[in-house]
């Protein structure tokens, strides 16, 4: 019997590689002879250059408030895979959410930097982040200028999310040169625009710490900035599927770098050839922190499932919790592992136990089905 692992991370407990050993070991507990392939995965957000293999290039950027830090980019058959989280991640603001002053201009040092190592072709994976300004502060930092409405021909400053609505101009003359000749590839997770009700601003920005009174400013500064990027570019970014991805970097590095915007999962299960590793499999078993109807739109279980589909092959999904909702005939059970009643910081500790037993006896039940 052949059994694909392949779960995204349980955040908050478990990276998707720990995670793909955990259901190994229960595996073998019942099907000791089982030849079992461990894929873990991630959609395009943190961890997506370890779930790759890819080489990791240390560099040295800021942070979203501008603090030095030690960072990293990817590399892998001649691509330079870049993790907006590395420099701009939620991760690194811990409670000190600020998506009105945050920025992204670290994301820009990455790229500069795989510019600077002479890498042309580079995926950027843009989930994870904590800013909500539009790509502005990546872009200032690969020499784009932005102008102050109270000060329009003087020294150009770094925008904000909060500071959107005060651009008055854009000049792209001092645009990294060597930008003209690479190719960006971006792995998004989600579809949403630009703005609007269901934009960055009011569907991401309230979990990157933004008040109700911040998302209408957030809001409103990316409606400026998409009529910024339409007289730079002569693009209309407004509602462009996936736009709204990683606070709306999405939108500006489509317009002004040319971009390809593209499913992370997709992306990533083609660069690890997971249609030749599904072949001959008799299951998959996949999994994430939370099982719900976001899952199947762009996330890491929902773009296996429909992989194995593909090729007839039964997919179980391992979840730390999971929603009632209508998962369709892609996946053939899920299973919660919280074994009781228990207070959420006690769950992710006992994480571990939890995902061993619940995928134990999941296979269990499956074994007993094909009469093992």
């Amino acid at each position: 019997m052949k059994i694909l692992l392949c779960p995204d991370s349980f955040k908050g407990s478990l990276s998707a590689e720990e995670a793909s050993r955990i259901m190994e070991k229960a595996v073998k507990a019942v099907l000791p002879d089982a030849e079992t392939l461990c894929v873990p995965l991630a959609d395009g957000g943190e961890g997506s250059i370890d779930c790759l293999g890819a080489d990791k290039v240390a560099v040295r950027v800021s942070d979203p408030f501008l603090q030095p830090i030690d960072s990293f980019y990817g590399k892998l058959d001649g691509k330079a895979i870049i993790e907006s989280a590395a420099a701009i991640g939620l991760p690194l603001v811990g409670e000190h959410k600020d998506p009105m002053n945050n920025t992204s201009y670290g994301l820009g040092q990455l790229i500069r930097a795989a510019l600077d190592n002479g890498e042309r072709d580079i995926v950027i994976c843009l989930g994870g982040s904590a800013t909500s300004d539009g790509g502005a502060g990546a872009l200032a930092a690969l020499g784009a200028s932005f102008y102050h409405k109270d000060d329009p021909d003087g020294k150009p400053f770094i925008p904000t999310g909060g500071t959107l609505s005060d651009i008055d101009r854009l000049n792209l003359t001092h645009l990294d040169a060597r930008l003209k000749d690479a190719r960006f590839t971006l792995l998004c997770d989600v579809t949403n625009p630009l703005y609007g009700q269901n934009g960055a601003a009011y569907v991401f920005a309230p979990q990157k710490g933004a008040s109700e009174e911040d998302v209408v400013k957030l809001d409103a500064g990316l409606v400026h900035l998409a009529g910024i990027i339409k007289k730079a570019s002569h693009l209309d970014v407004s509602a462009l599927e996936g736009g709204g991805a990683a606070g709306g970097i999405a939108a500006s590095f489509y317009a002004l770098l040319g971009a390809d915007i593209k499913s992370g999962i997709e992306t990533l299960l083609d660069l690890r050839r997971f249609d030749r590793l599904l072949e001959g499999a008799d299951l998959v078993l996949t999994g994430e922190g939370r099982f719900d109807s976001q899952s199947l739109g762009g996330k890491a279980v929902g773009g296996v499932a429909k992989r194995a589909a593909g090729q007839g092959v039964p997919t179980v999904v391992i979840a730390g919790g999971v929603l009632d909702f209508d998962y369709g005939k892609q996946i053939a059970a899920c299973f919660p592992i919280v074994r009781r009643p228990i207070p959420l910081a006690d769950a992710l500790n006992e994480s571990e136990a939890f995902l061993f037993h619940t995928v134990k006896n999941a296979v269990s039940l499956f074994a007993c089905a094909k009469g093992r």
